[in-house]
């Protein structure tokens, strides 16, 4: 429970919204925690998803869901951090539809870079009509632009929200 997981509520809201999107999606899964939300990528027929997880525990549990759920392929585990994905993603010119970030709430560093690591790279990571969703505490609103990136939707539910992001077409 340190690592507060996405609740089964705010996931099926997540993935209603996305709805048949996700399937044959690229689909990442930032801060995945037990990787709840990029196995039900995989369940709903991402083709494929990329966790990225540095806590040991953590990872455990990403791999133990997945060995659980017998889910053998269609996935990569980055087991040193967020910024070692993205660095890889971005050096092998891969494009991504779906993007899901869930640092820790009191981690507001961490969102900020990240969302401007995809807002200043959004041409080069990002397919066309990519999304990037963040959940964040309700309280504790994010920006609603970040460089290449400008906030569409925010969904709130309880004490978490979700702010969705797609690539705008001027930067600042």
């Amino acid at each position: 429970m340190a690592t507060r997981p996405t609740s089964d509520k705010l996931r099926e809201t997540l993935f209603n919204v996305l709805g048949g999107s996700v399937a044959g999606a690229k689909f990442v899964d930032l801060y995945a925690g037990s990787g709840a939300v990029g196995i039900e990528a995989i369940s709903r027929g991402a083709e494929f998803v990329w966790f990225a997880e540095k806590a040991p525990p953590a990872v455990a549990a990403i791999r133990a869901n997945l060995r659980a759920l017998k889910i053998g392929g269609g996935y990569a585990l980055e087991d040193r951090g967020v910024a070692r994905l993205l660095a890889a993603l971005l050096k092998d010119d891969r494009k991504v539809d779906v993007v899901f970030l869930d640092p820790p709430y009191e981690a507001a560093e961490e969102y900020k870079r990240t969302m401007e690591f995809f807002g200043s790279h959004a041409a080069e990571l990002l397919a066309d009509d990519a999304v990037v969703i963040a959940e964040h505490a309700r309280k504790a609103g994010l920006a609603e632009r970040f460089r290449g990136l400008e906030r569409y939707r925010v969904l709130e539910q309880g004490d978490a929200a979700l702010s969705f992001y797609r690539r705008c077409s001027t930067t600042s």
